[in-house]
């Protein structure tokens, strides 16, 4: 559905189209929507959701937490595999850009949408702009690599988030002056509403310790042994420090299938619906730690200096894992274990945090913006 974007009412400023499509990505474009919709900002903003995300009662609770403005325009894409979804995002944003033209077409992150949108906008030549730029896992297997490694060359301008970013960019042939370090949009959130946040015990109705737990990679919530061997994990932890675990959808779906929801149910760790953005950053502040596969929460941990227990193999965020609170253990549940008894009977993690992350990124972007786009 497409609304009256408005997007070439000012011949002063230049039409830039914002991306959004899945959880992840509401988190990064709304400071980004912020710097861009003030009267300075040199720049005539809009939005576009793809639909990608489908949980329409989710997708609004983030949209009005973060203030986001509505959506210009909804492609309702929906649900599907990765080829279908991002096929008829293509198809469907393709006779936006023809009827729109923007100047720019700004993504962020790396989930289909991302790479659906980047692909037809660079081939009808409108020159792309990438938020969270160069990070990479080195694994094939994770469709989000996919996606970051070809946004990344098909764009014009990238902006990165830490500086191991900008030397997986120029190994991968790109020129430095396409790339720009301006730190982190997703810790601009974080601290913007920090005050905000609900309390922990008010979502839980106690001011008991407790940890925090999120899980819904397909690597690990997929394969029944994987996801059997992690819910083994946490029952064990559980008989020592309380979980919390705010149940994906998916996930919830893939416990049914394999016949490991009863046992999860059964065991203590207190089962919540997914929670809003205020109410995730309120149990991430007051956790005593936090088991996750989420990139994100890896770099939310880190800028509140929460530990984190990252149960995959690899990690795009490696800065969490040098400056922040994170490590990296996979699935295995001796290293899990081991993990879990460091990170108890330490009583601060050593940590920083790293350059740029202060909640300023997206001020930087649009002033780099506003200079790169004089030679559009």
């Amino acid at each position: 559905m497409v609304k009256d974007a408005g997007m070439n009412s000012s011949k002063k400023k230049q039409s830039v189209l914002c991306i959004v499509g899945a959880r992840p990505n509401f988190m990064k474009i709304a400071p980004i929507m912020r710097a861009l919709k003030k009267d300075d900002s040199g720049f005539d903003a809009s939005l576009l959701h793809t639909g990608q995300h489908y949980d329409s009662a989710m997708k609004q609770s983030f949209f009005d937490q973060l203030a986001i403005p509505e959506p210009d325009i909804d492609l309702e894409v929906g649900s599907g595999s990765h080829a279908v979804q991002t096929a008829n995002i293509m198809i469907r944003f393709e006779s936006v850009l023809n009827d729109l033209n923007p100047d720019v077409v700004l993504v962020v992150g790396d989930v289909n949408s991302t790479i659906a949108c980047s692909l037809v906008a660079a081939k009808k030549l409108i020159p792309v702009v990438h938020v969270e730029a160069g990070l990479r896992s080195r694994d094939r297997s994770m469709p989000e690599e996919i996606n970051r490694v070809l946004t990344d060359q098909i764009s014009s301008l990238l902006f990165t988030t830490e500086p191991e970013a900008e030397q997986n960019l120029l190994k991968e042939g790109i020129a430095s002056d396409r790339i720009e370090f301006v730190g982190n949009v997703m810790i601009d959130t974080l601290l913007y509403n920090l005050p905000r946040a609900v309390p922990y015990s008010q979502t839980l109705g106690s001011e008991d310790k407790f940890g925090l737990v999120t899980l819904h990679r397909p690597s690990n919530v997929d394969d029944s042994s994987v996801l059997s061997k992690l819910i083994q994990s946490l029952i064990l932890i559980q008989n020592r420090l309380p979980l919390v675990f705010p149940l994906h959808p998916r996930t919830e779906a893939q416990l049914r299938k394999f016949d490991l929801l009863e046992a999860l149910e059964s065991s203590g760790i207190r089962i919540l619906p997914p929670q809003g953005y205020l109410q995730m950053l309120g149990l991430m502040k007051g956790a005593s730690l936090v088991l996750t596969d989420s990139g994100g929460i890896q770099e939310e941990t880190t800028a509140l200096g929460v530990a984190c227990i990252t149960l995959r193999e690899t990690t795009e965020r490696p800065i969490t894992l040098n400056e922040g609170t994170n490590v990296l253990v996979g699935t295995d549940p001796e290293a899990i274990e081991a993990a879990f008894v460091d990170a108890m009977s330490t009583e601060s993690r050593e940590h920083r945090i790293p350059r740029l992350w202060d909640g300023k990124a997206a001020e930087r972007i649009v002033q780099k913006m506003r200079e790169w786009s004089k030679s559009l």
